[in-house]
């Protein structure tokens, strides 16, 4: 198959679970009414708030779903799409923390992979914001790259982004594009967002495929927002700006074929 329209979302998740779900099934089935097969949430999606209750809220992606993958589930189906679940708390054998993990949903809502976030947000930025992810956050170990009809998708979130080895590792293996939902804090976001992803395009000659939560979330948590695709020459193709939407793009892996043939880069590596 060689092109493929992708929507990512932008959504402005808060504590209130309901209305965030609500907002992400608005959002998804605007998406499939534009046409989209592949449709990315970001992370986050279902919750911003206290740290204890994103633990009370994690769910086990094995056996009967839960609240939140079982209402993504139904809603991959109703939109006859591929659903990336771009970070949400998933049960881990500590009871004090959670992994975020990025879920991929076949149309007919059964898991087709599951990434857990490698690398957490554990900093102290200039504006006085404090995150310390891994408080609350087990890290995962092992990278993804999911099987597609269209081609393998690397997959990774946030603060993931400012790690290039994990994308040039994904595409040895074999992904066409990579994902990249996230939260990014809007002081950091303004400088670093897009050209950290059209680098990785870049490096890499991918698609980039990044979901993103944008606005106040809440007190503690501002977002830069700006979901996006980009081409794998660098190029900006969809931006959804800093308010709720849809960044909406078509994929076209023939153009990308060109461009990897034209500049092999890939091949030239000697490291």
């Amino acid at each position: 198959m060689e092109t493929l329209r992708v929507a990512a979302v932008q959504v402005t998740s808060t504590s209130d679970v309901d209305r965030n779900l609500a907002r992400c099934a608005d959002l998804i089935g605007e998406a499939a009414g534009r046409g989209a097969r592949l449709v990315g949430l970001p992370e986050n999606f279902a919750f911003i708030g206290e740290e204890q209750e994103k633990l009370a809220l994690a769910e086990s992606l094995d056996g009967p779903p839960g609240r939140i993958l079982g209402t993504m589930a139904g809603l991959a189906r109703e939109a006859n799409s591929w659903l990336l679940l771009g970070g949400m708390g998933e049960r881990s054998d500590d009871a004090k923390r959670v992994h975020n993990t990025s879920v991929l949903l076949r149309p007919d809502g059964t898991i087709a992979a599951r990434y857990r976030k490698i690398h957490l947000f554990d900093v102290n930025i200039a504006d006085g914001a404090v995150f310390q992810e891994s408080a609350t956050v087990k890290p995962g170990a092992d990278l993804v790259v999911a099987d597609t009809p269209w081609g393998g998708l690397g997959l990774s979130v946030c603060y993931d982004l400012r790690f290039p080895e994990l994308y040039r590792t994904l595409v040895s293996r074999g992904a066409r594009m990579l994902a990249v939902p996230a939260a990014f804090t809007l002081f950091t976001g303004k400088d670093h967002w897009q050209v950290l992803l059209r680098a990785r395009a870049i490096e890499n000659l991918c698609w980039m495929f990044a979901p993103a939560q944008t606005g106040r979330n809440n007190e503690k948590r501002h977002c830069y927002g700006h979901a996006c695709i980009i081409d794998p020459w660098g190029v900006v193709v969809a931006d959804a700006g800093d308010r709720e939407g849809l960044a909406v793009a078509d994929l076209d892996f023939a153009a990308q074929d060109r461009i990897r043939k034209e500049l092999p880069s890939l091949d030239h590596r000697r490291l």
